[in-house]
């Protein structure tokens, strides 16, 4: 198969419409524009959403919601993953290497989940209450 040779489904498309193409057609002369109005001119439409001076629906809605500009920059880990790290000193830039968070991420939470049987120490790495004991009863440390 080539690219040159994919056509659509047999009647699946249609022939466009030819307008202009005399009265017969029943397309001519006003080529199905209508006679008067901005949308019958050359040239004659407007910015979508435009409802003829009429508040358009974009801004009749109220505004919802919360989208945080910074939520993609933020990325946590869990105690069962970091247990299986082979290093005792984690840092962010230690954590992007082992590709546990994505290389974007600018901060990092530890969240209780899994469980620690070694003693790691965190540094410029956030911890959960939960996680941050658990650390602490392995044995670790977390500073800033």
């Amino acid at each position: 198969m080539y690219l040159n040779t994919i056509s659509p489904a047999e009647g699946a498309t249609h022939a466009p419409k030819r307008v202009g193409r005399g009265i017969g057609s029943g397309m001519g002369k006003t080529c199905c524009r209508g006679v008067k109005g901005q949308k019958s001119r050359a040239g004659g439409f407007h910015k979508v959403g435009f409802e003829g001076g009429q508040m358009p629906l974009q801004r009749r809605l109220p505004k919802r919601g919360f989208k945080s500009t910074t939520a993609r920059f933020n990325a946590q880990v869990t105690l069962g993953e970091l247990n299986n790290l082979p290093i005792e000193e984690v840092d962010i830039l230690a954590l992007k290497q082992a590709r546990l968070v994505p290389a974007n991420a600018q901060s990092v939470k530890v969240i209780l989940s899994g469980s620690l049987n070694k003693a790691i120490s965190l540094r410029g790495i956030a911890a959960t209450k939960g996680a941050k004991a658990a650390i602490e009863a392995a044995g670790g440390k977390i500073s800033d």
